[in-house]
């Protein structure tokens, strides 16, 4: 008998629900994601919905990795103004708390299994590889004299919402965001 994973039922179930999970997310945000909900839009039981995924913040963070993350992607001139708009965006995404249970789960879940892992650096690898990548034309323009390497400037950027948002588990101000801003660097 073959495996269930590759059982094309098994497979096919398992897309309609990510698919599913994805409209909704999209369409209505994260708190749209519930078995009960994903099930209807996929047009399936939602017993099959928990086979899949017995906790929804696991269906959350499949539903995520298929949308694409808009942070950092098109950065703008001035850079500061664009790097307080971008991380007020991530600040109050983290806001959610489903957003906020998915990326402490991202992030435990990634010391035990290897495909958590592999999300996790996925995730971190693309924001760092666009913020490293804009600061470095900010400071080639002349917009800013950064204190360190840009890469360290992007993990001291988006370190202090993170642990804001999961550790402290409370919401991050426009006051911090600010500063963290502010001390990357001299900006002109």
């Amino acid at each position: 008998m073959a495996s269930s994973r590759h059982d094309p039922r098994f497979l096919r179930s398992r897309a309609a629900i990510v698919n599913a999970a994805r409209e909704l997310l999209v369409a209505h945000g994260p708190g749209a994601i519930t078995h009960a909900r994903v099930a209807e839009q996929a047009g399936i039981a939602r017993a099959t919905v928990y086979r899949h995924w017995p906790r929804t913040d696991q269906l959350l963070a499949a539903a995520m990795t298929t949308v694409p993350m808009p942070f950092f992607d098109a950065p703008s001139v001035p850079t500061r103004a664009w790097l307080v708009h971008e991380l007020t965006a991530i600040a109050r995404q983290l806001d959610h708390h489903d957003v906020r249970v998915v990326a402490t789960t991202l992030a435990n879940a990634a010391l035990w299994e290897d495909d958590m892992d592999a999300r996790r650096e996925g995730y971190a690898r693309l924001l760092t590889n666009r913020l490293t990548e804009a600061l470095e034309v900010a400071q080639a323009r002349g917009e800013v004299d950064l204190h360190t390497a840009p890469r360290h400037a992007a993990a001291l950027a988006i370190g202090p919402i993170y642990f804001r948002a999961t550790i402290e588990r409370d919401s991050t101000d426009d006051e911090l965001i600010a500063a963290a801003v502010e001390n990357l660097g001299r900006w002109r």
